[in-house]
């Protein structure tokens, strides 16, 4: 079983429904164990567990969610060095673009040294059923890289 932690703050719902999109999708194939947080109790212990990440933020004044943030300034110092390479993906609830939420997660992550699976999924306004099936898509790619040992 490969650990997939996915980390994630709402505040309308949004997000978490794109989270759960997301879960089942990476419980597709029965190789995935999910481990789903809202990120104030997340901590350094999931982030070092995981084998892939999923950071799921609604945007926030241009930018992700304070807690979502809080998250990452939280394991910095305590996982620096040991999550090199982890796979890992980005969701984002938007009512405007949602660029810069992505830019803020892309620019922390490449301080980490993670390496993205795919393209964020950016979502403006209520999910409907294809930006649910994209969620579930993306969860299903990180599954199957993991699987196959492609991450």
């Amino acid at each position: 079983m490969h650990p997939v932690l996915i980390v994630y703050s709402t505040q309308t719902g949004r997000t978490r429904q794109l989270v759960e999109a997301c879960a089942q999708g990476l419980r597709a194939d029965g190789e995935v164990e999910v481990t789903v947080r809202v990120a104030h109790d997340a901590g350094t212990d999931d982030l070092l567990r995981c084998h892939g990440l999923i950071l799921a933020t609604p945007e926030n004044f241009g930018y992700m969610s304070g807690l979502v943030k809080d998250f990452l300034d939280r394991t910095y110092y305590p996982a620096e060095g040991k999550t090199i390479g982890l796979p890992y993906g980005v969701l984002v609830s938007c009512g405007n673009d949602g660029r810069g939420a992505v830019s803020a997660i892309e620019r922390i992550a490449s301080g980490y040294q993670w390496k993205a699976f795919a393209e964020p999924l950016i979502v403006r306004g209520d999910p409907d059923a294809d930006h649910l099936a994209q969620a579930r898509t993306l969860g299903e790619t990180l599954a199957a890289g993991l699987s196959v040992g492609a991450f």
